[in-house]
């Protein structure tokens, strides 16, 4: 007969199994003997539990006839269904062409003769039929197997169906089945399945117990509690899970206040299914929690000169800037205090606020994080999103502290000027408690919700313009103001940093792209006018694209010149074709932009009419005011300048700035429209290498303005060789570059009188 070899199972007589085939014969074997709408016969050899024999045959002697209802796959899995029917003995097993047969002898396990009928043998059957009762009232079991053994009174049919319930182990149910004594078999049975009556008993009183310990409003947990009891009573230890977070919190270095929050919500994570949301939500809590990096400090490595050799070799330039970084790290290298020193780095775009600051975490030897704040308007995204929210995360700061690994970290606030507030809170007003040295050793994230000391944590930020941070938050930091490179600045950037920089990213080599010092320098005068590089660094990369391109088609170099230029960028966009002309009712003034200095030229015109004033140029409130402001200073001076005293009720004034399309406000214009008014009026010229910043009062008055810095660089830039400004500005002059101090004449002057004077021809 065909026989299928099975391991770790042993199936008794009058039970309907299915399982799955282990081997490749055992499925040839059952395909081989099953036939359709016929009985197919096989027997199940059962693996030998003790050493092989000494014939060498490692399977048993022993096995049970089965009638084959079904061979199938599913899932890859080869399934079969068979009703197990007598017992039998293998006398061979051998396989045939991938074919496994046995020569059996069929047996049947019965009460023997001289035993039926005797009291011993009902009293067995009765006890097996009691202690099949008490199991059936701890655990659900089929409808058919307890008719079944209600009604049957046959000690080996009783035997065979319930020795499933004893859930004995393979060894002990394999010498169950080839015992010859039926009842040395049902003892046997009726033990097990009383020892399993035990077991459930057990879990009952662990159920009842756990109900019991539940208090009124935690009866949503039953089920949990459950769960926890019966873990504990079985195993004696808790999870896996559980065990790694309760060793990390106990290693940690955080506050035992902190300990004991975070073992209370261990202690909800046993209770909850691992699957559950909330499982989940502690789980994530947790592991962030335990990931801040609780009294993990970075030694600092403080030296000065390689601090200096750090920054010298990352930037051109910036020497009063360096200077103030050194300091800092000065006083950090004699107290690891570092309260009140909160940089700020303002500057326009592209002259190196952020790469700065990088500099300094290499020289300071911290961990550098940044945080960009452009267009965060949410204060959750500073401070963290409360855990009763879906899809809740720790703030910026924190996860920043997280990555860096390390309670000292440098972070950076890039373009905190850029911050704004609406509905979702004021992130500004978050920052408040970060920034402030007295605060933030308690700071509390409305996540994590534990105090964490950012203290130790050195922080800085930068702005394009520092008017438009908060005076709060301004008053935290310690403005340091980066201005605009001048031309030789720029040309030994591009020579150092940039050039180098790019022919790496493209990797060209030194021979294949040169560009000689005239080229550079047109190349900052005609195509870039601009406070920083970035326009610059991009023009350079421009080129090495057309050297790249040159050596993959032809393998030629290409030669750039000043005369060949225009063919590879196109016409110069900044090349001065014309003069500063003397011109009436024209005078140049000085603007200050978030992206840097700008000249900025006021127009007037006079024409006959009615009194009307006209000013264009998009223009905001406090421009406009300065206009009104220095109308009202003429008509007040108009015999002292030889003017019409009528000239307001017989003229029209139309006073406009140029670039419309660009919007303009601040005081600082209004002595530069005063001149072009008092200009346009007395048909004198103004002179055109002249310009002038400075605010008009209605008595002539010239107050002092901002930016003088970044105005003086624009006056250089566009050729200017006279800048008149408030005389109050005279002690900004220091904050002005020497190449521009060298190339520019500064006058300086308390009213307009003055002004007029030196201005108009």
């Amino acid at each position: 007969m065909k026989a299928l070899l099975v391991q770790d199972m042993v199936f008794f007589p009058h039970m309907s199994v299915e399982f799955s085939l282990n081997d490749e014969i055992n499925f040839k074997t059952a395909r081989a003997a099953f036939k359709k709408n016929t009985d197919s016969k096989i027997v199940l050899v059962y693996d030998k539990v003790k050493e092989p024999d000494e014939n060498g045959d490692t399977y048993g002697k022993i096995g049970v006839v089965c009638n084959l209802l079904q061979v199938r796959e599913v899932h890859g899995e080869n399934i079969i269904l068979v009703v197990c029917e007598k017992r039998c003995f293998i006398n061979k097993l051998v396989v045939d062409e991938n074919i496994r047969l046995a020569d059996i002898d069929v047996y049947t396990s019965e009460v023997p003769k001289d035993l039926v009928g005797k009291p011993v043998v009902k009293a067995m059957i009765n006890s097996l039929k009691r202690v099949f009762r008490m199991y059936s009232e701890l655990e659900k079991t089929p409808e058919e197997l307890r008719d079944i053994v209600k009604n049957s009174n046959d000690l080996a049919v009783l035997v065979d169906l319930l020795s499933p319930l004893s859930e004995l182990s393979y060894k002990n149910l394999y010498d169950l089945f080839a015992n010859d004594s039926i009842l040395q078999s049902a003892i046997s049975l009726t033990g097990a399945i009383k020892h399993q009556i035990e077991l459930l008993k057990i879990e009952r009183e662990i159920d009842e117990r756990a109900h019991y310990e539940m208090s009124q409003d935690q009866r949503d947990y039953f089920l949990r509690s459950q769960m926890a009891a019966i873990s504990e009573e079985l195993y004696g230890t808790a999870e896996d899970e559980c065990d790694k977070f309760m060793a990390q919190i106990e290693d940690s270095l955080m506050p035992d206040e902190h300990k004991e929050k975070l073992f209370d919500e261990l202690r909800r994570l046993r209770l909850a299914p691992s699957s559950s949301p909330e499982a989940n939500t502690i789980r994530t809590y947790l592991e962030y929690c335990l990931k801040l990096p609780w009294g993990k400090i970075k030694p600092s490595k403080i030296s000065l000169p390689r601090a200096r050799k750090i920054l010298d070799a990352d930037h051109y330039g910036l020497t009063e800037v360096k200077e103030r970084i050194i300091e800092m790290i000065a006083a950090m290298a004699l107290s690891d205090k570092i309260k009140g020193q909160i940089l700020c780095f303002v500057g326009p775009p592209g002259v190196g606020k952020t790469s700065i600051v990088r500099s300094i975490a290499v020289a300071t030897g911290r961990e550098y994080q940044r945080i960009a704040l452009g267009g965060v308007r949410d204060e959750a995204e500073i401070r963290g999103h409360r855990r009763t929210y879906i899809g809740a995360v720790p703030g910026r700061i924190i996860n920043a502290v997280i990555d860096a690994k390390t309670s000292n970290p440098l972070i950076l606030f890039d373009e905190i000027d850029k911050i704004a507030n609406d509905y979702r809170g004021d992130p500004a007003a978050a920052l408040l408690e970060v920034l402030d040295p007295e605060q933030n050793s308690h700071f509390v994230d409305h996540y994590i919700d534990l105090q964490f000391d950012l203290s130790k944590v050195l922080f800085v930020a930068t702005a394009n313009d520092a008017s438009s941070i908060p005076p709060a938050l301004l008053d935290r930091m310690d403005i340091i103001e980066l201005g605009s490179y001048t031309a030789e600045e720029k040309f030994q950037i591009a020579k150092r940093h940039l050039i180098p920089k790019q022919m790496k990213e493209h990797n060209i080599t030194k021979e294949q792209f040169r560009l000689p010092a005239k080229v550079i320098r047109t190349i900052i005068e005609e195509y870039t006018r601009e406070a920083g590089v970035r326009k610059l660094e991009r023009i350079i990369a421009k080129l090495c694209r057309k050297v790249a391109v040159s050596i993959v088609e032809s393998g030629e170099k290409v030669e750039f010149t000043v005369d060949t230029l225009h063919q590879y960028l196109g016409a110069p966009k900044f090349k001065n074709t014309e003069k500063l002309l003397d011109e009436v009712g024209l005078v140049n003034g000085l603007a200050w932009t978030a992206v840097g200095g700008e000249l900025l030229q006021v127009e007037t015109a006079i024409m006959d009419g009615k009194s009307s004033l006209e000013m264009t140029g998009m223009l905001g409130d406090v421009m406009k005011e300065s206009a009104v402001a220095a109308i009202s200073y003429v008509r007040s001076r108009a015999k002292e300048l030889n003017i019409d005293p009528e000239f307001a009720k017989k003229s029209d004034i139309h006073i406009h700035v140029p670039e419309g399309a660009v919007p303009k406000d601040g005081p600082s214009a209004g002595v530069t429209i005063a001149t072009s008014l008092v200009s346009a009026l007395t048909g004198r010229k103004a002179r055109g290498d002249i310009a002038m910043t400075g605010e008009v009062t209605l008595r002539g008055r010239v107050l002092p303005i901002g930016g003088l810095r970044e105005k003086s660089m624009a006056a250089y830039k566009n050729g200017i060789k006279t800048v008149i400004i408030p005389e109050m500005n005279m002690a900004d002059l220091d904050k002005v570059d020497e190449t521009v101090k060298k190339k520019v004449n500064f006058i300086p002057v308390k009213n307009v009188d003055e002004v007029l004077k030196i201005a108009l021809i």
